[in-house]
């Protein structure tokens, strides 16, 4: 039975990410439409078609790989400076030139003798993006867009993530809560001991045999013990420990404690560890703090919320995505030694559709938790990759939206600033000269799907563990 949900939970979840990618898509497609763009095909998924049907113009179906979707809009690319088969040439090769008709065959044109890699790349990819276009598609042309529409076309996949998880985020921060477990205020007592300094990184595993004992385990402290003193500081809270604790660094720690209603001292020596600089555990900042390797008694703090209170969490989330994306390249390096065996799998690490399947499963069909639990934990999965692929796509890199989305910003910057300026208009940013960059970001990010994917079957997480 345990296998039959773990494969119910993989199933819900890659359904939801899908349906979150076809809506992603949507989101495109459909103010595209409203603006007058052709748009040709509407597609969940990479590589072989598995299934199509043509309505209108539009080709709408699956494809075999589903990591992803795409919408094809008409006419991304301006036609740049057209060149006919006699040599003559039309524009100057800086500006974007109107569409280009050879009056004996009607086709539209566009340069393709180029020298220089990178040239003949935007060369090519200008051919292949015009080789379908004809000159009735000249008004439907997605560049020729104001750029305020250009603008709502690019930003409505991600909006439509971001919006996903906002109401996902609602359902549940309203119906079940915001768990949260803190300290029992007032009573700083021992819950656990660890035996062992295990490094943050690696948070979740067992000892080994090389890992030092912890400064607690060596002053004989033990579960129920109740912190009175440290260092001769009377200790209120278990928070003014931790402080205590903290700024002790690698000092020593003369620790008076009850056990049983019997009034004991034990004697240590704190170790520097790194550790986030806050309470909140999605912080990725480490600081070198004293540690003494004791958990505390606590318990779940339930919060419920309505819009303004799921907009103040994805607030503090859309922070530590931030910081979070600053970090990949190194987190994702970091999955790539796992990989190979140079290190443990940091705890923190990003994982990819695979890997989220594989939580999910887990989550699903773990014993011992309530099944509102597990229906909760799986929806805040859903919502919190909503979140993360929303807010990624909005990075101003193509082939990212938000790479489209600078464009047509600039633009704008641009042909306003020669109105007030009274000069000519500098016509439409072309897209194309941003190619290499936008080559150069493909590549990482497939090479980023790869390692994930490898590292999600390899060295998987396993969050209840943790």
């Amino acid at each position: 039975m345990t296998a039959v949900f773990y494969i119910l939970g993989v199933v819900l979840f890659v359904a939801a990410i899908l349906a979150s990618i076809g809506l992603h898509e949507l989101g495109h497609m459909i103010p595209a439409k409203a603006f007058g763009a052709k748009v040709t095909q509407y597609f969940i998924g990479f590589g072989p078609t598995v299934w199509s049907r043509k309505k209108g113009e539009t080709e709408y179906g699956v494809k075999g790989v589903p990591l992803g979707g795409y919408v094809k809009i008409v006419g991304m690319l301006p036609p740049g400076a057209a060149q006919f088969e006699d040599g003559s040439a039309v524009g100057d090769g800086s500006a974007v030139s109107d569409t280009v008709v050879d009056e004996a065959s009607g086709a539209l044109l566009v340069r393709r003798s180029n020298t220089g890699m990178f040239t003949q790349l935007i060369s090519d990819a200008r051919a292949a993006e015009w080789e379908t276009i004809q000159p009735e598609d000249a008004p439907r042309l997605f560049y020729r867009l104001a750029w305020w529409k250009k603008v709502i076309v690019m930003a409505g996949g991600p909006t439509v993530n971001l919006l996903i998880a906002f109401f996902v985020f609602l359902g549940v921060f309203g119906i079940y809560g915001s768990h949260e477990v803190v300290p029992d205020s007032g009573k700083p007592v021992i819950e656990s001991v660890s035996p062992c300094v295990v490094p943050y990184a690696e948070s979740g595993r067992a000892c080994k045999g090389t890992d030092p004992v912890t400064p607690a385990y060596q002053a004989g402290l033990q579960q129920g013990d109740r912190i009175t003193s440290f260092n001769g500081t009377p200790v209120r809270d278990w928070s003014q420990l931790q402080g205590l604790i903290r700024s002790n660094l690698a000092g020593q720690a003369v620790i008076g404690y009850t056990r049983n209603g019997v009034a004991m001292t034990g004697t240590t020596t704190t170790t520097v560890e790194a550790r986030p600089s806050s309470d909140n555990p999605s912080d990725q900042a480490l600081k070198q703090v004293g540690f003494l390797g004791v958990s505390p008694r606590s318990h779940v703090q339930v919060t419920h919320g309505g819009p303004v209170y799921t907009l103040r969490q994805m607030g503090t989330m859309t922070r530590d995505s931030a910081v979070a994306l600053v970090h990949l390249p190194v987190k994702v390096w970091g999955v790539a030694e796992a990989i190979v065996g140079v290190k443990a799998r940091a705890a923190d690490s990003p994982v990819s559709i695979v890997g989220g399947g594989r939580i999910a499963g887990e989550e699903i069909s773990a014993k011992g938790f309530p099944l509102e639990d597990k229906i909760a934990g799986l929806l805040m999965l859903v919502a919190g990759f909503n979140l993360f692929i929303g807010l990624f796509n909005f990075i101003p890199l193509l082939p990212l939206d938000g790479g489209h989305i600078a464009s047509a910003l600039w633009e704008a910057i641009r042909r306003g600033i020669a109105r007030l300026r009274r000069r000519p208009d500098p016509g439409y940013v072309d897209a194309a000269k941003l190619l290499p960059v936008a080559y150069v970001v493909a590549s990482f990010l497939l090479v980023m799907g790869a390692v994930l994917i490898v590292g999600d079957l390899v060295v998987p997480l396993h969050p209840l563990t943790q």
